[in-house]
């Protein structure tokens, strides 16, 4: 998303429409005399190995703290403690790595009874789109996902986790398609099962989970698999940060409960880089880095959006918002390749840049290049495929996007208020009025990449006994060897919408280092659009020739 220099949130939609406030204080651990005490504080313990050692809680008592909860099968563990002195005294333990301190008010949540979801069946069975507001969904026409719904819609054995701030599961376009037992909260550190427990109080994963696998039922939106199932993995506060130890629970929980992808339309707080040479930040990193490993280990396909800076993650240089809390503590430093943004730079993860629906350019027997939005950071090494985020400035042709003002449509939570947005009566009493918002930002994109990894999947992974298991390189591979390849612009247009109408592109700058955006590489791969634009066509017949 693009923000200003001095300002970021950390969902990644664009400023254009929602701009996130925080109100969570935590601080950093720092030296203090023994015995000292202060209000509570969570901290992330990270051990050397791959395991947690067996008196793990010992060391932590010892050191005036409490467990939360411990991943031992990752060597982190999650603790509480008022004690100023915490961190130094665990860190004297030779067999810890790092410690961090992260939020401030990590505690166990009380279970909350979901109410369940009604059952269906749709194995790998075909689509339509034809629901009420198809027709603004000018993102799935651009990565011809109705086409692709003519062949499958997805399998109700396939389950994405959208890792986010939670889902309205009652929506009435989410609602048949919630998987009850695979959603959790995880604000805590420590899951808690179920749909209920994950509801969203924000907006942003609702929206998400929308273009993932909005029911193709004749109202509303159509996702891209419409057909699988969703689990809401509640990670975000209702402000928006996505701190450490929430992160670390859930891509744990997903491997440990199945989930073929998750979608990570975020970055982790505080900090936008995670310095590996500096202390506290190195331990995020190392903490993050095996959950998401883990996840991969066990079968989840790892999709993660780009941001919303403007910036080249290849060549950092400049971060001028971290940490991001408390308000004020922000400080301009210098970054390296030793810094990186999480999850999306971690091994493995599909990093996805954002497409607008203007066009580029043409070629004879290709489907029109998309512009990457203004607002998409980007990367040579991080890039891997571009796909639609919207573009308020840069607007195409296309009569749906021009309706919606190039944004991207999906469902939105009745209760929540949204600045763009269509509503549609339901005639159910309980939920009369269903709501679905327009928002652009790399957190747009990303879901529509999740989306397809769950068709992909559906189409050709291993399906028998209840199980979709697939590999997540071959689930890239499939979804970056039939993107449609888009080559770097020679000319770069004007806004054509907005305020900033007839801005030249090349003056939406690196909102942190205020560099000009530049895009590298071929036609085969390039820091802007990775492989080139996704195409579900393609991806579900193996035929790139769509593209």
């Amino acid at each position: 998303m693009h923000f200003s220099g001095r300002r970021l949130g950390r969902l990644l939609v664009g400023t254009a429409v929602i701009a996130a406030t925080g109100v969570i204080t935590p601080t950093a651990a720092t030296a203090a005399p023994a015995g000292s005490t202060g209000p509570a504080q969570t901290y992330l313990v990270v051990f050397k190995g791959s395991a947690s050692p067996a008196d793990a809680a010992r060391t932590v008592a010892a050191a005036g703290g409490s467990v939360v909860t411990d991943y031992r099968q990752i060597g982190v563990l999650v603790a509480r403690s008022g004690n100023a002195a915490f961190a130094d005294r665990v860190e004297a333990d030779r067999r810890v790595e790092g410690v961090s301190a992260t939020a401030g008010y990590a505690t166990r949540l009380e279970d909350v009874e979901a109410e369940g979801p009604p059952a269906g069946d749709l194995p790998n069975a075909p689509a339509t789109d034809a629901d009420t507001f198809s027709g603004l969904q000018w993102d799935m026409r651009q990565m011809h996902t109705p086409e692709a719904h003519a062949i499958t819609g997805g399998s109700r054995e396939v389950v994405v986790g959208t890792i986010d701030t939670g889902v309205d599961y009652r929506h009435p376009d989410l609602r048949a398609n919630i998987s009850d037992a695979d959603s959790a909260n995880c604000l805590s550190g420590a899951p808690v099962q179920g749909a209920a427990a994950a509801a969203d109080d924000n907006g942003h994963g609702t929206h998400t989970a929308g273009t993932i696998a909005a029911a193709s039922n004749g109202a509303g939106i159509v996702g891209v698999a419409p057909n699988v199932r969703v689990a809401g993995i509640k990670a975000a506060t209702a402000e928006g940060y996505f701190f450490p130890e929430a992160v670390v629970c859930s891509f744990v929980w997903a491997g440990d409960r199945g989930i073929d992808v998750t979608n990570n339309s975020y970055f982790v707080d505080p900090y936008l880089f995670n310095c590996r040479n500096e202390a506290d930040q190195r331990a995020i990193w190392k903490a993050v880095q095996r959950a998401v490993r883990y996840a991969q280990q066990k079968g989840v396909t790892v999709v993660a959006s780009e941001g919303n800076n403007s910036e080249d993650l290849s060549h950092p240089t400049a971060d001028a918002t971290s940490p991001d809390f408390p308000p004020g503590s922000e400080q301009e430093r210098e970054v390296t390749n030793a810094c990186v943004v999480l999850p999306v730079e971690l091994p493995g993860v599909i990093g996805v840049t954002a497409t607008g629906s203007l066009e580029q350019g043409t070629a004879a027997g290709r489907y029109a290049d998309d512009l990457k939005s203004y607002y998409s950071s980007y990367g040579v090494s991080t890039a891997d495929v571009a796909a639609p985020g919207g573009d308020f400035y840069f607007r195409g042709s296309d009569a749906g996007a021009q309706a919606i003002q190039g944004q991207v449509l999906s469902t939105w939570p009745s209760d929540l208020p949204c600045s763009r947005s269509r509503q549609e009566p339901t005639g159910d009493a309980s939920y009369p009025t269903a709501v679905y918002c327009g928002i652009q930002g790399t957190s747009m994109a990303g879901p529509h990449v999740a989306g397809l990894a769950a068709l992909v999947i559906s189409r050709y992974g291993d399906l028998r006994n209840g199980s979709a298991s697939m590999q997540p390189g071959r689930v890239a591979s499939i979804i970056e060897g039939t993107a449609d390849p888009q080559a770097c612009p020679t000319v770069l247009p004007v806004a054509t919408s907005g305020s900033r109408a007839g801005t030249p592109y090349a003056a939406f700058v690196g909102s942190e280092s205020g560099a000009v955006q530049q895009c590298q590489g071929n036609g085969g791969h390039t820091s802007w659009y990775g492989a080139g634009q996704v195409d579900a066509l393609a991806a579900v017949t193996g035929n790139r020739a769509n593209g």
